[in-house]
């Protein structure tokens, strides 16, 4: 059984899910792969102790703080491979960006190997099942594009400007498929 509840945050509304005691998903409203990798019965819920502590959490993020993510519960589902991107994402500090490739060499390196593609790395952060609090936001284009944010350009412009990014060298694309 997973559980869900909603939290309504300035971007929209944003579901929560937790299984066994930890936070397994968090997605905004008409983002894309929302629910995608779950396939068991969803209830609804008012009262779980891990939902409750990610709604306080999001509340201290949105109120301005800068909430560590070890203060959640937290289980990744994923292929190993996702799961190593994630990681990375999660060492990614407040008020800085990395980008595709930056993660795709980190890869490389973690796995002795000469190259990792970035398009497979952009892969994994687009299904980051726990959007905003692993943050996919924080990565970008290497000309600095704010490109490939499922939950769409402008909530990735709002979570970086809320987390007072130097948004000097990025720019929002005018074609793709993440606009």
């Amino acid at each position: 059984m997973i559980y869900i509840t909603h939290y309504n945050s300035p971007i929209g509304d944003i579901l929560l899910a937790s299984k066994n005691d930890k936070l397994i998903g968090l997605w905004i409203e008409n983002q894309k792969y929302y629910l995608s990798s779950f396939k068991e019965e969803l209830q609804e819920v008012d009262n779980n102790k891990i939902l409750n502590k990610t709604k306080k959490w999001l509340d201290r993020y949105f109120g301005g703080e800068k909430p560590k993510i070890a203060e959640l519960e937290i289980e990744l589902i994923g292929s190993n491979f996702r799961k190593s991107v994630w990681e990375i994402l999660m060492s990614i500090p407040y008020g800085k960006v990395i980008t595709y490739n930056d993660i795709a060499k980190q890869i490389a390196k973690e796995k002795g190997i000469k190259q990792m593609s970035a398009q497979a790395v952009g892969g994994a952060v687009g299904h980051n099942p726990i959007s905003i609090i692993i943050p996919c936001h924080r990565v970008v284009g290497s000309n600095g594009s704010l490109t490939g944010y499922a939950g769409g350009i402008k909530r990735k412009q709002y979570l970086l400007e809320h987390e007072k990014v130097d948004m000097s060298n990025l720019f929002v694309p005018t074609k793709g498929t993440a606009i």
